[in-house]
């Protein structure tokens, strides 16, 4: 027997055992905001971290915009893998 994609609890709501074939309007406004938050704050700390005189604090604004860069990739990974 195939599984079905979801199936319905007693108190009426959806769950779903895998994600959906088909991503909604809602669903692609959250992953534009996600990449958009997270290539902002790359920009932020990127900028940050030329401003910064303090080698340190310099070091912790790199690190924290690699991380901004790894997510904002991620995502994109994510979606270009679903889309083959």
């Amino acid at each position: 027997m195939q599984q079905q994609p979801f199936s319905q609890q007693q108190n009426g709501q959806t769950v779903y055992n895998a994600p959906p074939d088909v991503m909604s309007t809602k669903d692609l406004a959250y992953v534009d905001d996600m990449l958009a938050w997270n290539l902002l704050a790359m920009k932020k700390a990127h900028d940050a971290a030329t401003r910064c005189q303090d080698n340190e604090l310099k070091a912790v604004f790199e690190a924290c915009g690699q991380m901004h860069q790894r997510h904002y990739n991620q995502i994109l990974g994510h979606l270009k893998s679903h889309l083959q």
